[in-house]
């Protein structure tokens, strides 16, 4: 197995798998060691919220990595994409907007997007075309997976275009390839193909090749988008995605520290923003030993935020990879610890959660988060102060971003009501998702654990 890894957990994850190939500049100085320069299985590049990694590639591949990766701790979880890359469809478009339409791509009705400049014909809501996943998307983000209307094969070193025409800028080896594309295919070639050698020029090709004959022969056979639409085409890659919590951040900062210099929290301050990963950089550029101490929350959050009086939204992620916002709510108080307050005005009409009873004008919701903590509480008040109960959520380890607060929902929690009665729920949730395979033994186990300690101290 080959991997090509990119992004703000390459140097740990470099340290953590093997059969890196194509490594980067920084990753070759790091590791004072040559790493080859070859077609990859399988690629694994940061998400574009940096809070995970996309994996994709050979199935075999992609499936050895995960299973190296999601063991790092408790808080890691893996789940595949619905429309993996590389997938050719026969979508029929539901909806226009501004700049795209959305694409039904499937019989269980998973949709992308369709940006206008990615065909060259008008269309309208019902119209049935073929579409490809060039740019699928982790479950927990709000964006659907990026569609187009040609179709490619991609690779670490080169992308075979179907229809396209051999770009004349490949590496200077690229005339001697002992290899061909199929009939009406073009190469185009990637920059790290200049590093390449001619054999690992060749065996990409080939690779390419053999997936585009199998892909020439899915949609030879394929009725056409009319008839068919929505259905899959074309499998594409296998791609799956892991999204890192707390522990697992903290997991990867001891692999990577092994190997250079690396501060207290480096991947849980790079995972908030881009000027939070500069400033990483420049701390370890400059001081020997930053790695010493505990995670400097205090530091972190008077640089980059939240702030008392800002106002930061709830990322409550589910074990099947959905995540929900949860309202935003000004920051009300916070402790050089990590203890944050946040308040929120709820809307009335509603009921509460587990708690009953209806959401009244002027009711409040105040939540106390402390970073690192397996729970959260929050409190539900009256506009005279009276209290509506208390739900205690217990999750992975709570991290407060500059903008957000996440963690992943364990769906055990503890309710207190307003006569005092205290009580845990969704004890059954919890144990439908470690029968779905979603949340580990070793996880659920923890997440009892936490709620009898809470359930006990209230």
């Amino acid at each position: 197995m080959t991997v090509r890894v990119r992004g703000i957990y390459a140097t740990a994850l470099t340290a953590v798998l093997e059969g890196v190939v194509q490594a980067s500049p920084p990753i070759r100085e790091r590791f004072e060691k040559s790493f080859p320069v070859e077609p990859a299985d399988a690629v694994v590049s940061t998400t574009g919220d940096r809070q995970g990694v996309g994996v994709h590639g050979d199935g075999e591949a992609v499936n050895g990595i995960v299973d190296s990766l999601r063991d790092l701790a408790l808080d890691t979880f893996a789940w595949g994409a619905a429309l993996p890359r590389g997938a050719v469809y026969a979508g029929e478009v539901v909806e226009t907007l501004g700049s795209g339409a959305l694409v039904a791509c499937d019989d269980a009705g998973n949709q992308g997007f369709l940006p206008y400049s990615k065909t060259a014909r008008h269309i309208d809501e019902g119209d049935t075309l073929r579409v490809q996943v060039t740019e699928p998307q982790p479950p927990w983000t709000d964006s659907r997976p990026v569609l187009d209307t040609a179709v490619e094969i991609p690779g670490a070193l080169a992308t075979l275009v179907r229809g396209g025409a051999t770009g004349s800028d490949g590496p200077e080896l690229a005339d001697i390839v002992p290899a061909d594309p199929p009939d009406g295919w073009g190469i185009d070639w990637h920059r790290d193909a200049d590093d390449a050698g001619l054999d690992a020029l060749g065996e990409t090709i080939d690779d390419l090749s053999e997936r585009a004959a199998a892909l020439d022969e899915a949609l030879a056979d394929a009725d056409p988008p009319a008839d068919a639409a929505p259905a899959t085409y074309w499998a594409g890659e296998h791609s799956v995605y892991l999204w890192f919590g707390r522990e697992t951040r903290f997991a990867l900062d001891e692999r990577r520290r092994a190997v250079t210099t690396t501060m207290a929290g480096h991947h849980r301050i790079k995972a908030a923003r881009e000027s939070a990963s500069s400033a990483v950089d420049f701390v370890e550029a400059v001081c020997d030993s930053p790695g010493d101490g505990a995670f400097p929350f205090d530091a972190v959050a008077r640089q980059f935020g939240p702030r008392e009086g800002d106002s930061v939204s709830i990322g409550h992620g589910k074990p099947d990879g959905r995540c929900f916002d949860l309202g935003r709510g000004e920051v009300t108080e916070r402790s050089p610890e990590g203890d944050v307050t946040v308040r929120r005005e709820l809307t009335p009409g509603g009921t509460y959660d587990a708690i009953g009873g209806e959401i009244q004008p002027g009711d409040v919701a105040i939540t106390k988060f402390k970073e690192g903590r397996w729970w959260y509480p929050t409190v539900y008040r009256g506009e005279d102060g009276e209290t509506r109960g208390t739900y205690v959520n217990v999750c992975t380890p709570v991290e407060v971003f500059p903008r957000t607060v996440r963690y992943v929902d364990l769906h055990v929690d503890v309710v207190k009501y307003p006569d005092g009665t205290v009580e845990r729920v969704d004890e059954d949730e919890l144990a439908a998702a470690v029968d779905a395979g979603d949340v580990s033994e070793a996880l659920a186990e923890k997440a009892r654990d936490v709620a009898t300690a809470v359930e006990n101290a209230l």
